[in-house]
């Protein structure tokens, strides 16, 4: 504490403060409740008993990620008001020993956690919620930089167009959510340019988060034959745009076969029109290739 009066008070209400908002306590409480605490412990890795174990590091992890302060230091320090205004001793606030606990984490104990937690508040989800109370799936892809490592830039690589150090490697995530409550179904990440590292190689890993019945939305991009040949198959509808390349409306039992073993469709070329008259498509079950 500063001996001044004044500063004295300062850094009491900033304790108060940190104390009032973390909400890392909040998330381990989540983390071992009923519902989650199997799953939790069946994905748990090997570990000793540290100052960060892994259900708490992946408490902090998350409060982490939703307070506005996104810094190592601030949840570390939050952790720190916590444990003294509970009555435990005092800790470091180093950040080093929380950043060591965090790369422990295995991605597979995060990534199924997700998808878990999701069928958890998809099967809650009212079925008045529910558009015709059918289950209505919605399907995006987005990119995000990491940080600039050796181990990423083998595994993610920049875009081509820079210059070797100059730019930060780059993965691309395509997402399932669920129109009804927002939650994340499934997702899947890849490279970002080479072989298997387009959305829709990836939304082709994550097929079997669809179910019969479900509607599929999605964007121009996602709207090739093969998918939705596939989903009319298993019982699931699909809304997307049409595709600025094709006419105003396709239908996808006609074309050209090109050879006895080809299954290439070839659509005949489309006339010219504005972009703006594309428009939302609902295309019937194909009959066969």
């Amino acid at each position: 504490m500063h001996p001044t009066r004044t500063s004295s008070h300062h850094q009491q209400r900033r304790v108060q403060h940190l104390q009032s908002t973390s909400d890392s306590y909040r998330f381990f409480n989540l983390l071992t409740s009923d519902e989650l605490l199997g799953k939790v412990e069946n994905l748990l890795p090997p570990h000793r008993e540290r100052r960060y174990p892994p259900t708490e590091t992946l408490s902090m992890f998350l409060a982490q990620g939703m307070n506005a302060d996104r810094s190592c230091q601030h949840i570390v320090n939050q952790g720190a008001v916590r444990r003294l205004t509970s009555g435990f001793s005092a800790t470091s606030t180093h950040t080093g020993g929380y950043c060591r606990a965090r790369q422990r984490l295995p991605l597979t104990m995060v990534s199924n956690l997700t998808t878990f937690v999701g069928q958890l508040i998809d099967r809650a989800v009212p079925s008045h919620w529910r558009w015709q109370h059918r289950r209505v799936r919605i399907v995006d892809g987005t990119t995000v930089t990491m940080p600039d490592t050796p181990a990423n830039q083998a595994a993610f690589p920049q875009q081509g167009g820079q210059k070797p150090g100059l730019g930060f490697p780059i993965c691309r995530i395509v997402g399932i959510t669920c129109l009804s409550s927002g939650a994340l179904l499934n997702a899947a990440v890849g490279r970002f340019n080479g072989k298997g590292g387009d959305e829709q190689t990836l939304l082709r890993s994550l097929h079997d988060t669809f179910e019969r019945g479900d509607v599929v939305m999605g964007d121009a991009l996602f709207a090739t034959y093969f998918f939705i040949a596939e989903m009319q198959g298993k019982g699931i509808d699909l809304v997307m745009e049409q595709q600025g390349a094709r006419r105003r409306s396709t239908d996808f039992r006609k074309g050209k076969k090109l050879g006895a073993k080809d299954h290439v469709i070839v659509l005949s070329k489309p006339k010219a029109r504005p972009y703006w008259m594309d428009e939302i498509q609902y295309h019937e079950a194909p009959e066969s290739l």
